[in-house]
């Protein structure tokens, strides 16, 4: 199987943390890329670092790589091999997939690392 293309989205990202109970802010989902998940246990948001008040726990600046797709479900191993690349360079990730895709979240500080080894891996960054 040939390897999917990657992009870099443009923005710096937060993870965030709220109650399990909270209602989803206004401000989690004002524009660009977000990410809201409900547990048992928490409410996880992820959206521009921009929109994210100081009194929210989370943590930024982060980058993301967009698997482009879409990715048919019969698909094995692609968050796999790439979070394997990245972690054989000590890059940690934060991974969230969607329906068509997958993305990768990485500090913004080790895009340019993660960026060179996806690449001398043989993906594709467009």
């Amino acid at each position: 199987m040939d390897k999917p293309a990657l992009k870099i989205m443009d923005g710096s990202f937060s993870v965030c943390r709220l109650k399990a109970d909270d209602e989803v802010p206004e401000w989690s989902h004002r524009d660009g890329f977000y990410s809201i998940s409900r547990t048992d246990e928490e409410l996880s948001i992820v959206c521009e670092q921009k929109n994210v008040p100081e009194s929210v726990k989370s943590e930024g600046d982060f980058s993301i790589i967009k698997v482009l797709g879409p990715l048919d479900f019969s698909l094995t191993g692609i968050l796999a091999r790439i979070s394997t690349v990245l972690a054989s360079k000590k890059i940690s990730i934060f991974a969230i997939s969607t329906f068509d895709t997958d993305y990768i979240l990485v500090r913004v500080v080790s895009l340019g690392r993660a960026v060179d080894a996806l690449r001398l891996d043989g993906y594709k960054i467009v």
